[in-house]
């Protein structure tokens, strides 16, 4: 059986003057389709290094990285940009909204580099991604006059829109409040129920308590890797916490 995501002993090694920084050291890691899995770890553990791997943001120093059997450690920078844009959506801690945009058409960002497609259907897509969210409502309003969770399920929209092959969430509740976070995760819990794979970056233990395996990063090596056996349902933690008209 084939992997979505194959690793194999893949290292990373930055120069830092007369110094060298090992920051994964021989890592060998499958996922599979479906997968919804929290990468965990402090400051300098190596996972956002692994982000930026799987990613397709910067390449190994030795090793090898398949994305759905093709070797992407062997391919160059046109290439990846390809797999950037129609294969991973980003989902990162700063929403990387465009201000003077509305958030349909922030949504629609990914879609412009596609010659076939018209911008009917660009609107039709982005709307749909938008309704996935539950911010349909919202197509025409900007940044400014959206809630930070609001425009964190913008920056959602915008990472599906083009039916990715996974998403890839880069610390996603950093900037949001407690039930802002649980909303948001909730978002991940309901693509991930729908089929899509999930892969999110937190150094939050409580965060990646939703994903259904944790793996944890020290010192550039995976030090465990557990299928999480308690997983947390967001829809059931935000009934628990009162709103402000309670």
């Amino acid at each position: 059986m084939s992997h979505l995501i194959e690793i194999t002993n893949l290292s990373k090694t930055y120069l830092m003057g007369d110094f060298e920084v090992h920051a994964l050291r021989g890592i060998d890691l499958t996922i599979d389709e479906g997968e919804f899995v929290a990468i965990m770890g402090a400051s300098g553990s190596g996972k956002t290094t692994l982000m930026n791997l799987i990613g397709c943001l910067d390449k190994p120093t030795t090793g090898s990285y398949h994305l759905d059997g093709v070797p992407v450690h062997q391919i160059e920078e046109d290439g990846l940009a390809q797999i950037r844009n129609h294969q991973i959506g980003y989902v990162f801690q700063s929403f990387y909204l465009l201000p003077r945009t509305t958030a349909m058409e922030n949504v629609e960002l990914p879609l412009l580099y596609s010659k076939k497609l018209h911008a009917q259907d660009r609107h039709k897509r982005s709307l749909e991604a938008l309704e996935v969210v539950s911010l349909k409502e919202r197509a025409h309003h900007y940044p400014n006059q959206l809630s930070g969770g609001q425009q964190q399920r913008v920056a959602i929209a915008r990472a599906i829109v083009n039916d990715p092959v996974f998403l890839l969430a880069d610390e996603p509740t950093g900037n949001l409040d407690t039930r802002t976070s649980i909303e948001v995760m909730s978002v991940f819990q309901n693509l991930n129920r729908e089929g899509k794979t999930v892969l999110l970056v937190t150094h939050e233990s409580d965060i990646a308590q939703y994903a259904k395996r944790l793996i944890t990063f020290r010192d550039g090596r995976i030090i465990s890797d557990l299928q999480n056996n308690t997983q947390r349902d967001a829809v059931a933690d935000l009934a628990k916490i009162p709103t402000l008209e309670d």
